[in-house]
Order: C-alpha cells, then sequence, then structure tokens
C-alpha cells in the first residue's frame, strides 16, 4: 500500500483461543508432569529394562515397575503383577478376546459398543466361528441387565461391555450385568472411565478391566492395558522376548511377562506413571465431580438452543462428560469445522469409531457432533460452545 492515498490497512483478525473439548478422543492439555517425566526417562534412562544389569536398564525397569503400582493404587489391586501393558485398549481388548475365545464359543456384548471390541468379534465369528449376541439397548440408556441372564447359553464362554459410551456417555450397571452373568467372565472396556469415575477392578465385576492411558489418564498415547483376574488366564498373542526365562524357547507362563512380550514403551510408560500420579494425587471424585458439572452446566444450556437433537441419557449422574448432538440444518462434519472455524471450538464429528453405538441412537450413517470436556475445561468455555451453537442454530 503506498503512502498518502488515504486507505487505511485493513486490520487483522485477532487469532482465537483455542477450545479443546474432544477429551473422550485424547485429553489436552496434559499435566507438565507428563512431559518433564517422559524427558527424564528419555535423556537418562532410556535403556531396555529388565534386559541388562547395568543401572540404565535397572532404572528403566523401575519406571515401569512404579507406572505398574501406580495403576494398581487407582484400580484396589493387591498384586500389580496381574497388571499387563499394552500400547492401547484396542491392544489390550484383542488379547483378551483373542486370547479368551475359542471356536463356537458364545459372547454376549452390548449396542454400544466401539470397534475394537466389535471388530475382534466379528473377526472371531468370520475366522473362529464363534457366535456373537448383540444385547440392544435403548437409545439413551444402557443395558438391561436381564437381557445378559435371558441370552446367555450354555455355550456363552465370556461378556464384553464398555463401562461408559464414547457415543452417548451412558453408564453400563456393570454390577448387576455381572450378576445377571454369574460365573461367566466379564471383560470391561473403561476406556472412558479409568481416571474418571472412581472404581475398583473387581468392585466393577470385572473379571478383564482394559485401559487406555491417553485419555482420563492423562498419559501420552501409545500406552494402556489391561488387569486380568487371578481367576482367569489369558492365551498370549504375542510371543517373545520379555527378559524373564530366557532359556525357554516358550513364553512365560506367569504375569505379567506372560502378556508383554517385546521391548515395552518406557518412555510412554514413565509419562503414564506422571498421569496416574496426577489423578491419584488430585483424587477420583475430585475430577469426576468437576468433570459431572461441566457436563450438566452443557446439559442445562443445550435446552435453550433451538434445532437440537441430544443423545444420552439427562442426567449427569447416569453418564460420563461426553455429550453427542446434532443441529438442524447442520451435517455432523459442516457444524464441527465452523465451530472450529468461527469460534475455536475443537470437537468430534462422524461415527466415532463405534457404529453399532450410532445404529443404536439412530444416527447411522449420518453421525453426530461429540462435545467431551476433561479436568482442565473451564465453565467459561462450555458458555462460549453453548454461545456458539445459539449462533449457528440462528444460521440454519
Amino acid at each position: 500500500m503506498k503512502r498518502g492515498t488515504g486507505k487505511k490497512r485493513p486490520k487483522k483478525a485477532r487469532p482465537m483461543i483455542p477450545i479443546y473439548l474432544d477429551q473422550a478422543a485424547t485429553s489436552f492439555p496434559k499435566p507438565p508432569a507428563v512431559a518433564e517425566a517422559m524427558h527424564k526417562a528419555l535423556t537418562e534412562s532410556a535403556a531396555s529394562p529388565g534386559r541388562s544389569a547395568h543401572r540404565f536398564s535397572l532404572s528403566a525397569a523401575r519406571v515401569i515397575f512404579e507406572a505398574r503400582e501406580l495403576a494398581a493404587r487407582l484400580f484396589s489391586v493387591q498384586d500389580s503383577s496381574r497388571i499387563a501393558f499394552t500400547a492401547n485398549v484396542t491392544q489390550a481388548l484383542n488379547m483378551a478376546l483373542l486370547g479368551l475365545l475359542g471356536p463356537r464359543d458364545h459372547v454376549l456384548t452390548t449396542g454400544l459398543e466401539h470397534n475394537s471390541v466389535m471388530r475382534p468379534l466379528r473377526w472371531l465369528a468370520e475366522r473362529r466361528g464363534v457366535e456373537v449376541t448383540v444385547v440392544e439397548c435403548s437409545a439413551g440408556g444402557p443395558a438391561n441387565p436381564a437381557d445378559f441372564a435371558r441370552l446367555k447359553t450354555s455355550r456363552t464362554r465370556l461378556a464384553v461391555v464398555n463401562h461408559a459410551s464414547n457415543v452417548t456417555g451412558v453408564i453400563q450397571p456393570l454390577v448387576e450385568i455381572k450378576a445377571a452373568l454369574g460365573e461367566i467372565p466379564m471383560i470391561v472396556d473403561a476406556a472412558q472411565t479409568a481416571g474418571a469415575l472412581p472404581m475398583s477392578a473387581d468392585g466393577t465385576g470385572a473379571d478383564v478391566l482394559a485401559f487406555t492411558g491417553h485419555k482420563a489418564l492423562y498419559g501420552p498415547t501409545g500406552t494402556g492395558g489391561l488387569w486380568v483376574s487371578p481367576d482367569l488366564e489369558i492365551e498370549p498373542i504375542f510371543h517373545g522376548g520379555t527378559g524373564s526365562r530366557s532359556e525357554h524357547e516358550t513364553q512365560p507362563d506367569f504375569m505379567p511377562d506372560r502378556l508383554e512380550a517385546g521391548t515395552p514403551n518406557t518412555i510412554g510408560l514413565a509419562g503414564l506413571a506422571a498421569g496416574l500420579d496426577f489423578v491419584l494425587t488430585t483424587g477420583v471424585e475430585t475430577i469426576r465431580d468437576r468433570e459431572k458439572r461441566l457436563t450438566a452446566l452443557f446439559l442445562q444450556g443445550l435446552a435453550s438452543v433451538p434445532g437440537l437433537t441430544v443423545y444420552g441419557p439427562p442426567d449427569p449422574d447416569s453418564r460420563v462428560a461426553v455429550v453427542s448432538l446434532n443441529l438442524e440444518g447442520w451435517s455432523p462434519s459442516d457444524l464441527a469445522r465452523s465451530l472450529e472455524r468461527d469460534f475455536g471450538i475443537m470437537t468430534r464429528a462422524g461415527l466415532h469409531c463405534a457404529p453399532r453405538a450410532h445404529r443404536t441412537i439412530g444416527t447411522f450413517p449420518r453421525g453426530a457432533v461429540r462435545f467431551s470436556f476433561g479436568f482442565f475445561n473451564t465453565p467459561e468455555e462450555i458458555d462460549a460452545a453453548l454461545e456458539a451453537l445459539t449462533r449457528l442454530s440462528r444460521q440454519a
């Protein structure tokens, strides 16, 4: 622009402060101690744990032991060796399902499961002849425990249930479902609840509890695990080095080595340990109370936004901090795009890797827009999201 033209240079738009409401996918931000712990492990003891006797290897082994002990504390587990670490909850669920189900076995699951359950079950049905029965749920509520009692057979080997839906947020009545199952083992997918809901592993009725590190445990991606009841043994689907019983060419038969073949993610588990410590120090009850208040504030505000369809139970006590919705006149993808582009609000649109859940609530194949909250979100961010939805509802 030349001088003297009398024209003013247009003002640049102020950058929007991002509002991250996609905590059900991966929590953000992480407590600062997580990055610090990973940096320390990477620069001070990035060796193979349990594979050597030198101090770097021993230091790495202590990192993993600490993470295991902290996970045991969180889940009220007496024997931390019953916890095996994995790359994520999907790997943990695959290990449990493929390691427990054989040809012609029967398994029960629900209509709100994630593909981390449904895809291995469909594979087992095709390749091993496993019979899969889906216990249907109402659009806004949990499964009925009586349906598990009614649908189990003499060939029912297993049930697998998510603790809370990643689409509707509804919390399943695990204790009642386990009572209906009787002696049939139950796998609990705690992807959305580990760190977000107070729980003990056996107090949920679980025989296997699968969890991930990168959501409400505030750890990095690439971390997760499963707790296995002392009354149950899972056949390993991975075999390899463990640093123990190296004189044998067969996988060790004791936990956690039985399920932990290969060099573990020591750096990631250092971060997970810091995340677990944050959760334990803060208190799961405190985290749950904060997330429940944010969810209640959001649900109350949504009631005054015209054209919305909100999925899941209306009572915040019955759900985790996950709310999916659709706005009349908007596709989920366009709504999510406008929320970020025009308001700086990050959500997740689509089927959320849970097509069965979307069939249950009647949003398949369109999907929905999911808002999910965590401990570091604020009431002001909830207000901003409500204001954005109100303004967009007027543009439909």
